[in-house]
C-alpha cells in the first residue's frame, strides 16, 4: 500500500485511456449486461483496493494484452484509497466487481454487503510486521511491551490473531501506535515494528540508506514475522461479485465467466513476463520507480502461484481458517471482525472453475506449475 499523500487516490482509471489501451472505457447503467457484438463491448467497472500499483498487475495486463477485448468486454479500472471501501463500492453497484481482502469483506458482509468471493487471486498473505533486528523481536509473543504500529481500517486483524494467539491481550500488553501507509516510523526509531506488504513496505525499508553505514539496510539487518508461518494469515486479494446478480442475472453470469478469464491470462502473462508487467502498471499511472516496481510484481506472483488447484480457485482450509482467525481475533477495544459464521453464499468456486475449463487447451500454466520468481535488486528509493 502507499500514502495517498502522494497523489490522488480517488480518480478513476480507464483500463484503456489510462495507458492507452482501449478506445474507451466508462462505465453506464449497462455496465456488466449483456452487450453482445450488436451492441457493442460489454462495460465493466472494477474497483481496486489501493492506487494503481503492480499489486494489480494482471488487471492492468489483461487491458494491455487486449484480452478484455477479447472476450468482448470493455474495463474500467477505478482506483483506490484510504477512504474508499471496494465492498461498499460494489454493493452499492458503483461497480461490477471488486478486489478486497477477505476477512474486511467478510465484515462489510455481515453488516449487510450481498457480495460474494467468486475468484480468490492471492493465495497466500503478503503482510509481514517488521522490526530492527536489535529489538528482538522474532515471534508475536516478543511484542509484549514494545511499540506496534498497524494501519488500521481493517488490515491489522492478522497481527491482533497473532498476538492473542501468542497470549497477549492488544489492549494490554502493547502500545498500540496508528501507522501511515509508508514505513518512516520504523525507520526513524518512532515504534518498535511496523505493519508491511511484503510487496510493498518491506522494499520500502531495503531501498533506504543506513546512516551508520551509508548504504542501504539489508533483510539481515530486520526481524520479519510473517502471518503465514504463525497459522494467523487470513486471505487477502479476491474478486468479490455481487451475490444477487450471481443468483439472478444470466448476463451477469456469462460476464463473469468472461472477466475471470481475461484476468487470469493477464495474471499468467504477469508471472512470465514481470518485466514487462512492471512497465504496464508504471505506464497505468503507478508512481513507484522501476525497481520498486518490479520487486512487487515478483512478491505479487509469489502469493499467487503456485495454485495447485487453478488460479483462483478458493481452497477451503484457507478460507476456514481465515474465518476462524477473524471470529476469535479481538481489537483493542475487545472487539470482534466478525460475529458469526458467514453464509454459504460468501464465496463460490462455480465461475472462476468455468473459467478454468474453457481455458483449457490454450497453452496457457493455470496452476503455476512452472512459475520461477525472478531475482530483483531494489535500487535507493526505488528507482
Amino acid at each position: 500500500m502507499r500514502r495517498t499523500t502522494m497523489r490522488k487516490a480517488t480518480r478513476a482509471l480507464s483500463a484503456g485511456a489510462a495507458v492507452a489501451l482501449l478506445a474507451t472505457a466508462c462505465g453506464g447503467s449497462d455496465s456488466g449486461g449483456g452487450g453482445g457484438q450488436a451492441s457493442g463491448p460489454t462495460k465493466v467497472r472494477l474497483q481496486l483496493q489501493w492506487v494503481t500499483q503492480a499489486q494489480f498487475a494482471g488487471y492492468f495486463a489483461a487491458a494491455d494484452q487486449g484480452y478484455y477485448k477479447d472476450e468482448g468486454l470493455d474495463v474500467q479500472i477505478l482506483e483506490g484509497g484510504v477512504d474508499i471501501v471496494p465492498q461498499t463500492v460494489l454493493a452499492q453497484g458503483q461497480a461490477d466487481y471488486a478486489i478486497a481482502w477477505v476477512p474486511k469483506a467478510l465484515a462489510s458482509r455481515e453488516q449487510g454487503a450481498q457480495i460474494t468471493d467468486v475468484a480468490q487471486v492471492f493465495a497466500r498473505s503478503g503482510t509481514l510486521q517488521v522490526s530492527f533486528k536489535d529489538k528482538g523481536i522474532a515471534s508475536p509473543a516478543d511484542l509484549k511491551g514494545k511499540k506496534v504500529g498497524n494501519w488500521g481500517f481493517g488490515n491489522e486483524y492478522e497481527l491482533f490473531a497473532g498476538m492473542t494467539e501468542a497470549g497477549l491481550d492488544p489492549a494490554k500488553d502493547v502500545t498500540l501506535v496508528q501507522q501511515q501507509f509508508d514505513m518512516q516510523a520504523l525507520l526513524k526509531g518512532d515504534i518498535d515494528a511496523a505493519q508491511a506488504m511484503d510487496y510493498n513496505e518491506y522494499a520500502q525499508v531495503l531501498e533506504a540508506k543506513n546512516p551508520a553505514t551509508g548504504k542501504l539496510y539489508t533483510p539481515d539487518d530486520f526481524n520479519t514475522i510473517n502471518w503465514n508461518d504463525e497459522g494467523t494469515a487470513m486471505l487477502q486479494d479476491a474478486i468479490w461479485a455481487d451475490t444477487e446478480r450471481l443468483e439472478s442475472d444470466e448476463d451477469y453470469q456469462d460476464t463473469t465467466v468472461k472477466f475471470l478469464k481475461a484476468v487470469i491470462k493477464g495474471w499468467v502473462y504477469a508471472a512470465e513476463n514481470p518485466q514487462e508487467a512492471s512497465d504496464i502498471t508504471i505506464a497505468a499511472g503507478s508512481g513507484w520507480g522501476p525497481s520498486h516496481e518490479l520487486w512487487m510484481v515478483n512478491e505479487t506472483n509469489k502469493l499467487i502461484w503456485p495454485s495447485p488447484d487453478g488460479i483462483g480457485i478458493i481452497n477451503q482450509d484457507a478460507w476456514d481458517k481465515t474465518v476462524a482467525g477473524a471470529l476469535a481475533a479481538v481489537n483493542e477495544s475487545g472487539a470482534h471482525l466478525i460475529t458469526e459464521e458467514p453464509p454459504a453464499t460468501a464465496w463460490t468456486n462455480d465461475w472462476i472453475q468455468k473459467a478454468l475449463d474453457e481455458l483449457e487447451g490454450e497453452d496457457l500454466d493455470l496452476t503455476g506449475e512452472s512459475f520461477e520468481p525472478i531475482d530483483v535488486t531494489l535500487e535507493e528509493g526505488g528507482n
